[in-house]
């Protein structure tokens, strides 16, 4: 029997004018695990989550959530989203909005814990969402995704703008869903949140799927690596390479910082050092160490994540 599945997406596609936000889009979310969805600024995450969480129509395509349409309002008790400011009363405290959406489910989380759980005490939980700070809104907009006990729930950059503690605090709820069986959709730009919390990643740009596995699936698994050093600008990479074995790959980050991955032992790294030294390369900060998922990211986007 194969995987029970909580999300599946199969040629998902969405238009706005001449743009195809998502142009064919297929994956899937197991059930009761955390699946990150990454990809650059414009790549279609958000009117992905958007469609599968009933907010958005596909122009062709299908999505599956809970084995029923995303539109479905038998989905509402069983599916918590994580909103935005637009979907917040502005003049409404934070205490009375999460009691609000606890009283629309038939046993919800107690909403006095959950707000403490999430930090929104004292005077917090009394603050009119306008005032509240913008770390304050994600949290109080993380308790209104969870407080109704959902089976699947949807959060889009859950730690943004939070503080190093609130930041671990929410890693520390979104591991307690998991635990519980919930399935949790994550996007996120920090790669250490989704190397932290993802058992499965999907990697999209432009619109569809480029990459989907677990994180270390994608980083190449453990016999894989990389060779990391600083030098000057500019290194002739393409002769570096015919020293090197077949399947090697070298690029140029930054500042001078270079990463040549492959299957790197110590006669990769005696093949890298003697090429630089035969070639007058001052090689520094010399380091061998595993792909990261941020490397899998930028190779098959090329694009940097935002910090």
């Amino acid at each position: 029997m194969g995987e029970i599945l909580a999300v599946e997406v199969v040629d998902l596609v969405k238009t706005y004018g001449p743009t195809r936000a998502v142009d064919g889009l297929s994956f899937e979310v197991p059930a009761g695990k955390v699946t990150a969805l990454l990809g650059p600024n414009g790549a279609g995450k958000t009117t992905t989550v958007e469609i599968c969480e009933g907010f958005r129509r596909a122009d062709a395509g299908s999505a599956r959530v809970l084995g029923a349409d995303p539109r479905d309002r038998a989905l509402r008790p069983r599916v918590g989203v994580m909103l935005q400011a637009g979907g917040m009363y502005p003049g409404a405290r934070a205490d009375e909005m999460v009691r609000l959406v606890a009283a629309h489910h038939a046993h919800p989380l107690d909403p006095d814990a959950l707000l403490a759980r999430v930090g929104l005490v004292g005077t917090a939980a009394r603050t009119p969402f306008r005032r509240l700070s913008g770390g304050q809104k994600q949290l109080l907009s993380l308790a209104m995704a969870v407080v109704g006990r959902p089976e699947l729930v949807f959060l889009d950059e859950p730690t943004a703008g939070l503080d190093v503690r609130a930041r671990h605090d929410t890693w520390d709820l979104v591991e307690q869903l998991r635990d519980a069986g919930v399935t949790v959709v994550l996007t996120t730009h920090a790669m250490d949140e989704a190397e932290k919390l993802a058992d499965h990643v999907v990697i999209i740009n432009h619109g569809r799927a480029v990459a989907a596995g677990a994180p270390v699936e994608l980083k190449g698994g453990g016999a894989a690596g990389e060779l990391r050093f600083r030098a000057p600008g500019r290194l002739d990479l393409d002769q570096l390479l015919t020293a090197l074995p077949e399947g090697s790959r070298a690029v140029e980050r930054a500042g001078g910082h270079y990463i040549v991955s492959g299957s790197v032992d110590a006669a990769f790294v005696a093949a890298v050092m003697a090429w630089c030294a035969n070639n007058g390369v001052p090689a520094t900060d010399v380091r061998v160490e595993q792909r990261s998922l941020e490397d899998v990211f930028v190779d098959l986007t090329g694009a940097e994540l935002a910090p």
